[in-house]
């Protein structure tokens, strides 16, 4: 299994039912402000870089959900979650559990070879088409 959770058993309707949950949590309200958060964090990181399987490295290195925490301040994220639950992960940012599972999953294994620069590229074009744009 892998860090977001995800695992495809050929289950169409289920994957439908996911496929919805994601949807509903990612253009909510509260999706839409953590997604809003996320972008302003990746843009805030003096190096455009981020890991892979892990929230944060000892080194200070991010993943994208990192990126949130380190915004936010919040501190010994490696040691106070556990990156392998995205449940946990998703109660502690305040989001809906299938949207962590998402990010994870975009961040971690939507496209694995890449260098942690094109991954936060990737990710950060990734926020930017989710976020709903303003009506005038």
């Amino acid at each position: 299994m892998s860090r977001s959770g995800y695992i495809y058993d050929g289950d169409s309707e289920l994957f439908n039912f996911w496929r919805g949950a994601v949807h509903r949590a990612t253009k909510g309200k509260r999706g839409q402000a953590f997604l809003r958060e996320m972008l302003a964090a990746l843009d805030a990181m003096p190096e455009k870089r981020l890991i892979a399987d892990e929230i944060e490295t000892k080194s200070g290195e991010v993943c994208a959900i990192g990126a949130v925490a380190k915004m936010r301040g919040m501190e010994n994220v490696a040691e106070n979650i556990d990156p392998e639950d995205p449940q946990m992960v998703a109660k502690t940012f305040g989001i809906a559990f299938s949207l962590a599972a998402e990010i994870v999953y975009m961040n971690d294994e939507y496209f694995e070879e890449e260098t942690p620069e094109e991954r936060w590229q990737r990710m950060r074009e990734w926020v930017v088409d989710q976020i709903e744009k303003e009506k005038a």
